[in-house]
């Protein structure tokens, strides 16, 4: 039996970082958050407010991981953050939710946008048609294919970091190309009605009372926020960049601050194709608009506009299925990392502290695949990630609050991050969207404290089998 690999290989340079960065960032929700952005605050200047705010909490937020990843350069990211700075019970509350429900959900959830924007080039997969059916729960084409796609990506990344890396790096660069290509559509051929009727509108001015406004304004930035995430999930794999100490924290700047630039132009071109408002029975894109585009897929329309109805539907579900594809690699290859960290630290699954013959966690891999393919079938998962929106805002504010912590720890202050304003400022804005989601979505957060919750008992059953408590009396 040959002995198991002595630990994971650095092998991820700049670009692959900020690929992973980039990658996992970009899925399906820049093609559809901005609808609901436009029903809840119907003004062109608050669909971009919206966006600019977002992306500044993001590149604000990878501002401070990075100097934490150069403080703390290892495998794991956020678990080993919180659980150096506030103790092992944070990193696993943390660890027990990402597992659970933030990464494996998410991966459903990309997957099946990849396997939904697939039936619109092939018409046979479809969510209404019945595999067959496990008790309550029916299994469509859609839900098969998604588990497929997920399991075929972990097979892939268990073959090692080359291959995971290698797809990584070639859909992020397709991803930002069809960015940029509608982008390029979007201000160069379109104008028109759509801009006259958009530039005709009071940019802020939206019919709410400032009270209903603020209201609206954080229940619309969990979309946007939401299209962002996944940045952090280089951190996640540490441990497999060089020189991780000046990489890592480079490729979170690099990789966050394009994506948010591309966000943003994005929705300047959508508002130069589409007028922000319109009916939910409109006959054509025009008439219905950004607000009310057909299954929220504003990117479709635009499109859709640009190109004549069929082609511009087949040119952006392929463009979906390219962008869902790169980020659910990045999302399986990183997640992993954390299971992994979490088991050497005799907090999860014993099995998961292995390493395969490939120098890559293989058996996490495969937890973590089954359980996210579990989702995908379930049908469940959106109703999971609804629980945890609060649950994750509050674990960056953890995150992020570390940094301060680290600070008076070590008696240095960090330099080149805006410290402490752009954290103090990034404290009180999302301490403010948590506050706001008490309000606007009580059900939600107290279903998403439940679960970060519910690894409190488990968290007492391992640490109390890594003291010894469950061996049996000489």
């Amino acid at each position: 039996m040959s002995a198991e690999p002595g630990g994971l290989e650095a092998r991820l340079g700049l670009l692959d970082a900020t690929a992973l960065v980039a990658g996992s960032m970009i899925g399906s929700g820049i093609f559809i958050v901005s609808a609901d952005i436009a029903r809840r605050l119907p003004a062109p200047g608050w669909l971009l407010a919206v966006w600019a705010i977002a992306g500044a909490l993001t590149v604000t937020g990878a501002l401070s991981y990075g100097h934490l990843a150069a403080a703390m350069p290892r495998a794991g990211g956020q678990y080993v953050y919180l659980s150096e700075l506030y103790g092992p019970l944070w990193g696993f509350l943390y660890g027990w939710t990402l597992v659970l429900v933030i990464q494996t959900g998410t991966i459903a959830a990309v997957a099946v946008a990849f396997a939904t924007y697939a039936g619109e080039l092939w018409p046979a997969l479809t969510p209404s048609q019945a595999l067959f059916s496990l008790g309550r729960i029916t299994v469509s084409p859609v839900q098969a294919v998604a588990a497929g796609v997920v399991l075929l990506l972990t097979a892939l990344n268990a073959r090692g970091l080359e291959a995971g890396r290698w797809v990584q790096n070639v859909f992020t660069v397709a991803k930002v190309g069809t960015l940029l290509a509608v982008i390029a559509l979007g201000l160069g051929l379109g104008g028109g009605t759509a801009r006259a009727t958009n530039l005709a509108r009071p940019a802020f001015a939206t019919g709410l009372g400032p009270r209903e406004t603020v209201m609206q304004l954080g229940a619309a930035m969990v979309g946007a926020l939401f299209a962002a995430d996944a940045w952090a999930n280089v951190t996640f794999a540490a441990g497999e960049v060089r020189d991780a100490r000046r990489t890592v924290p480079r490729a979170l700047l690099l990789g966050t601050g394009l994506v948010c630039v591309l966000y943003l132009v994005t929705n300047v071109a959508y508002l130069n194709v589409l007028p922000l408002a319109g009916t939910a029975d409109g006959a054509d894109v025009l008439a219905r608009g950004i607000q009310h585009a057909a299954a929220d897929r504003v990117g479709s329309a635009a499109i859709e506009r640009l190109a004549g109805g069929a082609v511009g539907a087949r040119l952006m579900a392929l463009a979906v299925m390219v962008s869902t594809f790169g980020c659910a690699n990045g999302l399986v290859l990183a997640g992993a990392r954390v299971a992994w960290a979490m088991a050497r630290d005799g907090l999860f699954l014993a099995p998961a502290a292995r390493l395969n013959d490939r120098h890559v966690p293989g058996p996490a891999l495969w937890m973590q695949g089954a359980w996210a393919s579990v989702l995908a079938l379930s049908g469940r998962y959106s109703d999971l990630l609804d629980y945890v929106i609060v649950a994750e805002l509050l674990f960056y504010l953890l995150t992020v609050g570390g940094l301060l912590v680290l600070a008076r720890r070590s008696g240095e202050r960090p330099r080149g991050a805006g410290y402490p304003w752009l954290q103090l400022a990034y404290l009180v804005l999302v301490a403010a969207l948590v506050v706001d989601l008490l309000v606007t979505k009580p059900a939600y957060t107290w279903g998403s404290v439940a679960v970060v919750a519910s690894g409190v008992p488990f968290y007492a059953l391992w640490t109390a089998a890594e003291r010894g408590s469950f061996r049996s009396p000489r």
